[in-house]
């Protein structure tokens, strides 16, 4: 071979050979995008404990003391005369009472001797209604006392 021959085949061979090498070899693929960054956020917090709101205990229970027993009459066959009148100034009605009444103070009976009764302002309990003052009633062969009151 020649050296013309020789040369013209080396170069036809190096022509040849990246032809080759592009045509055999795809190129590498492209690398992979990088992972996005992992946030990692702390967990939440726990929840609260539950509020136990307890209901208010029930109120006290208050029992009203049993009504005084019914009065007991006795009867006197000769009550004691009172002692003399207390003289007591009337005050003036509290604020606000159009409907007070006087009720002037007297001497009540117990039972074995007079107590003084002071006198006071009370509202009438209805219309009409009117202040009896306590007195003895006659009653079989004596009198009996009977507590003033609205009638």
């Amino acid at each position: 071979m020649t050296r013309t021959q020789r040369l013209l085949s080396s170069l036809m061979l190096a022509a040849a050979f990246p032809l080759v090498a592009c045509a055999s070899d795809p190129p590498p693929p492209p690398p992979p995008p990088p992972p996005p960054p992992m946030v990692v956020a702390p967990p939440p917090p726990p929840p609260p404990p539950p509020v136990v709101v307890a209901p208010p205990p029930p109120p006290p229970v208050v029992e009203a003391p049993p009504p005084p027993p019914p009065p007991q009459e006795i009867i006197v066959e000769a009550p004691p005369p009172p002692p003399p009148v207390v003289f007591e100034r009337r005050p003036p009605p509290p604020v606000g009472w159009a409907d007070g009444e006087w009720i002037a103070g007297y001497q009540r009976w117990d039972g074995a001797h007079y107590v003084w009764e002071k006198g006071r302002w009370d509202h009438r309990p209805r219309v009409g209604a009117k202040w009896a003052g306590a007195h003895w009633e006659a009653r079989g062969h004596g009198k009996v006392w009977v507590d003033g009151g609205w009638r």
